[in-house]
């Protein structure tokens, strides 16, 4: 399986990140002197991707500013700022950008410690779209800096996800990105809804999967954990 194109989502209001987000958009945050943004570019480039579409919407013309300096990958950019349309409307809005071969999908507040392209190429590798409409990246719950959950899934011996439900928690939380089919979508209009919608389909049809990530797991989603892997990050570098 081969994936040349990611979808970044950086449209959300970053409303868990303020005071930072009052006057900055979340993925133009800095973490260790680098933005969320940059980080998740630099680790999809490493891994071979050469497309990024973005969708923007808050303090939109900020990260298009931003990211007019980035030579190393083409960048295209889908535009919401007329209405957010959350992490399963922008997706479909993407359609025409997407194009119809695997992508993947990608927020921009979680990355991990070391072996980030491995961790990437690992989860494109194992991404078949003969049986599989999504592969989730996951996390081990305990193993993971920023998140205070209790889980969002466990999976069968066949890596097909189970989600938690009215279990008290659950081992694996979702890390952050997805290798996807975009044909499995072209039914869905470009409303507002949360990819959970679609998820929710490939589970019943057996087709949602997930892949477990080895790497310690960082989910950057307010400014105590922007404090907190700031530190590890710099532990980690000296």
């Amino acid at each position: 399986m081969t994936i040349k194109t990611a979808m970044l989502m950086a449209a959300g209001m970053g409303t868990r990140m303020r005071p930072l987000t009052d006057n900055c958009p979340k993925p133009l945050i800095e973490v260790a002197g680098r933005t969320l943004i940059d980080r998740t570019l630099d680790n999809l480039v490493a891994a071979g991707i050469e497309r990024a579409i973005i969708n923007i919407h808050y303090l939109a013309d900020m990260v298009e500013t931003h990211l007019n300096t980035r030579t190393d990958i083409e960048i295209s950019f889908s535009d919401e700022r007329d209405e957010l349309l959350e992490t399963g409307g922008g997706v479909v809005k993407a359609l025409p950008l997407l194009g119809d071969d695997p992508v993947l999908i990608c927020n921009t507040d979680a990355f991990w410690l070391n072996d980030d392209a491995k961790t990437i190429g690992s989860l494109i590798t194992n991404f078949d779209p003969a049986k599989m409409d999504s592969l989730l990246l996951l996390a081990r719950r305990e193993y993971s800096l920023g998140y205070h959950g209790k889980g969002d899934f466990d999976l069968n011996d066949d890596n097909t996800l189970i989600r938690r439900g009215d279990n008290p928690s659950a081992p694996y939380v979702f890390a952050g990105m997805y290798a996807f089919n975009p044909k499995t979508i072209t039914h869905l209009k470009a409303e507002k809804f949360s990819a959970n919608i679609y998820w929710n389909e490939s589970a019943k049809a057996n087709r949602l999967f997930g892949h477990v990530m080895a790497p310690f797991w960082m989910h950057v989603g307010d400014p105590e954990a922007v404090k907190d892997a700031n530190v590890l990050i710099q532990q980690g570098n000296s």
